[in-house]
């Protein structure tokens, strides 16, 4: 990878690493848990960065990479994520600390996503940042009449989770 895409790199991973911390935070459980996901995300991205092809948004090929990587190690392990030591990476990234304080209101809304299965959670979260059908069926692999389906269906369910 040149400087230059280095560069370039850190920059869009800085201005859009909220992505990755809402990724983390449906498919953790504390702190501990998001930091070292968080990580491995970075660390996941960095090496794909020189395989991106600029065919969708960045944002987009974000969320697919963070959700990807999430879901792999969610169902590897559904206590302890194994990571990668960050010294092995020749990056330092400006992390932002996480502010919970902001989303106090959004708690039985997150307990009522974390009940779902990996997929439809992803599906949620792409969903909740209002992106558009085709970009979710883009990041997902799947077809967006799917996408519309699974969508109609989660919020039947995440409704009568949320009403009980």
């Amino acid at each position: 990878m040149t400087k230059a895409q280095e560069k370039e790199f850190l920059k869009q991973l800085e201005k859009h690493q909220n992505i990755v911390h809402k990724v983390c935070k449906m498919y953790t459980n504390d702190e501990a848990s998001h930091k070292d996901l968080f990580q491995e995300i970075s660390i996941q991205l960095w090496k794909a960065y020189p395989k991106f092809r600029g065919d969708s948004k960045f944002t987009t090929w974000m969320y697919r990479v963070s959700l990807n990587t999430a879901i792999t190690l969610y169902r590897k392990s559904k206590k302890i994520i194994a990571t990668q030591d960050i010294a092995e990476i020749s990056f330092k990234v400006k992390a932002e600390e996480y502010d919970t304080t902001t989303e106090e209101n959004l708690k039985f809304m997150y307990a009522a996503i974390k009940e779902l299965n990996d997929i439809d959670k992803a599906l949620v979260l792409l969903y909740l940042e209002g992106k558009d059908y085709k970009e979710i069926a883009e990041t997902l692999g799947v077809s967006q009449v799917n996408a519309r389906v699974k969508m109609t269906r989660i919020k039947r369910k995440l409704k009568s989770l949320l009403s009980s």
